[in-house]
């Protein structure tokens, strides 16, 4: 089992990953009858995207001989309605290293092919931006 997800009532949930222990509370959007004092579960989707990204960056970077640490990604998500769904998900990825353009070439595609960014339906657009030093 990956996780538990358990309904407190008022629109929160409470996530615990089960391996870990490590636990993060997502709360309905003000637009959507919630309080929004938390992630909700579409930021939850959202903001996976990008740390997706920056995992398998960093997975392929390490190989590479390249450290991304400081690297971080500013998420935007656009939502849709009629059905409500999430329509776009804008990633701003600012890099505070230099690298030569082969070694961009290929950490740019191994953050577009992250399994998160397969995972998303096609119709959710993506607009990644990245901002090497």
């Amino acid at each position: 089992m990956t996780s538990k997800v358990t309904y407190l009532g008022d629109l929160r949930t409470a996530c615990t990953h089960t391996k870990s222990g490590n636990t993060f509370i997502t709360d309905a959007p003000t637009d959507n009858n919630g309080k929004g004092e938390a992630f909700s579960p579409t930021d939850t989707v959202a903001t996976g995207l990008a740390s997706c990204m920056m995992t398998v960056m960093g997975i392929k970077a390490r190989d590479m001989g390249i450290d991304l640490k400081g690297t971080t990604a500013s998420v935007n998500k656009i939502m849709a309605s009629d059905p409500r769904r999430i329509y776009k998900i804008e990633v701003t990825l600012d890099i505070p290293v230099e690298v030569d353009e082969k070694s961009r070439i290929i950490l740019e595609r191994t953050a577009n092919t992250c399994p998160v960014h397969y995972s998303l339906h096609p119709d959710i657009e993506k607009d990644i931006t990245f901002n090497w030093k």
